[in-house]
């Protein structure tokens, strides 16, 4: 029996501006991904890869075509209807981390459960929780920690422990080594790898393509389509590189 993708889009288009200055972001993509599949997205400065990561996290809607997310079509929500679904279903990883400058990491981690109307949990169940992601990604010892105190790999551990937080269908990493070190980055791939075995299914942007290459599938965009999809880490992006 085939099993529901996580992810299905079907001819996605994302037109910016109107009648003689309309520029097409996204011009037609189609893509499948299946749950526990680990993906990275490539391609060049205004390849539209950022484009389709927006449409993919729920962040943006396309002005064409059709987006299925877990079983439910997500194309036409409106602003609300999609915010509901980013916390539900997804956990995001931002390159620049975005934890609260003044909060300690629990708190941090805490943050999409206080967001979470549908689950009425107590205060000591959310921290609970908190301290269990964050034990989860090797930061058992940080929990009071506040962003200022913590190294740049430190600080992207308490992004994904907060990603994890609600179990979300679809982990979505947005260039989550692009501020760190080599020694760091490679830590953090080596902690996402982690995460994909335990069952997780994550899509990843980034222009580098050593980080790429940790991906089973790279899924390269160029002018708005879908250039080529390598298996197995193949890399098949020409000359790629940072930014949409």
């Amino acid at each position: 029996m085939n099993q529901q993708p996580i992810i299905q889009t079907a001819d996605l288009r994302k037109i910016y501006g109107m009648g003689d200055i309309a520029v097409a972001a996204l011009d037609g993509v189609s893509v499948r991904i299946d749950p526990g599949e680990f993906v990275s997205i490539m391609g060049p400065s205004g390849s539209g890869k950022s484009t389709l990561m927006n449409i993919l996290g729920c962040l943006d809607r396309p002005t064409e075509g059709q987006y299925i997310l877990a079983g439910e079509d997500v194309s036409n929500l409106d602003k609300e209807q999609l915010a509901a679904i980013r916390n539900r279903k997804l956990g995001f990883i931002f390159q620049s981390y975005n934890l609260l400058s003044r909060t300690t990491a629990l708190k941090n981690v805490m943050l999409p459960l206080l967001y979470d109307q549908d689950n009425h949990r107590s205060n000591e169940e959310r921290e609970e929780m908190a301290r269990a992601a964050l034990a989860s990604v090797g930061l058992a010892d940080r929990v009071n920690h506040q962003p200022n105190e913590l190294s740049g790999g430190q600080k992207q551990r308490v992004a994904i422990a907060r990603a994890l937080i609600n179990n979300p269908a679809l982990l979505l990493a947005d260039e989550p080594t692009g501020n760190l070190d080599s020694k760091s980055s490679y830590e953090i791939m080596d902690l996402l790898h982690d995460l994909h075995d335990r069952g997780n299914t994550i899509v990843m942007v980034t222009h580098e393509p050593d980080i790429a290459k940790h991906t089973q599938r790279v899924i390269c965009v160029r002018d708005g389509q879908v250039e080529s999809d390598g298996r197995d880490g193949a890399n098949n992006c020409a000359q790629p590189g940072a930014g949409d």
